[in-house]
């Protein structure tokens, strides 16, 4: 048995007016992880939610709350995010590469998971220094779209990152995010990831649990076959 499975709804897809209940509601239906997608109008085009919201739902849940952040300059949101209650900051490659060692040890001594995020077109090879540094990023998170929108059609080209990362990192946490639901989480799961983002296809589903079941057994029959 490998990594972990962990389903992370994106809350980018709830409903904003009743984040605390959409919040519950995913837990409810097995959900392990709440995907927190941050977006000022750098980096993407989209303004999502801030430090600001949340704190507002940290009040309302114990849930452990995936932070992404799109944004060009991640170090200035490393302390607010830690005093919102964020459980994870992941930041992407492409804006950090003069500073990622500094934005490593300041996320972890905030006492949050840290993660290194990598948009479509960037060559997986540029956050091999970032596992392998003497104090790593703890998740890579592959993105299966173009970041910025929900919505939007799975990448499978982008499963060959996947690919490599886990054949490289045996006990590393890979996430992916982007287009990803019944009809894509096997591809995915095949090529080793086991933190899986879901938006629209979890929220916008009948019976948002029973997708949620699919996309945890996907990780877990994958993992088992490996």
């Amino acid at each position: 048995m490998g990594v972990a499975a962990k389903i992370a709804p994106s809350m980018l897809s709830s409903d904003f007016a009743n984040l605390a209940s959409e919040a519950e509601r995913m837990l409810k239906f097995g959900a392990d992880w709440l995907h927190m997608d941050i977006m000022v109008r750098h980096f993407v085009p989209n303004l999502t939610i801030g430090a600001p919201v949340i704190e507002s739902l940290r009040k309302h849940t114990k849930a452990y709350l995936d932070c992404h952040l799109m944004v060009t300059n991640p170090l200035d949101y490393v302390e607010p995010l830690a005093k919102a209650g964020a459980s994870g900051f992941t930041f992407h490659v492409e804006v950090s590469k003069d500073n990622w060692q500094q934005l490593i040890q300041e996320i972890k001594s905030k006492g949050m998971k840290s993660g290194v995020a990598l948009k479509p077109g960037t060559p997986v090879e540029e956050v091999y220094p970032l596992v392998e540094s003497e104090n790593p990023v703890e998740l890579v998170l592959v993105m299966t779209v173009e970041p910025g929108f929900g919505g939007q059609k799975f990448m499978p080209e982008t499963m060959d990152k996947v690919r490599n990362l886990r054949q490289k990192y045996p006990s590393l946490d890979i996430e992916v995010d982007g287009g990803l639901g019944p009809s894509t989480i096997d591809a995915a799961a095949s090529a080793g990831a086991n933190c899986i983002v879901a938006g629209s296809s979890v929220f916008g589903a009948p019976e948002p649990s029973e997708v949620i079941s699919i996309l945890r057994k996907s990780v877990e029959e994958a993992q088992q076959k490996s």
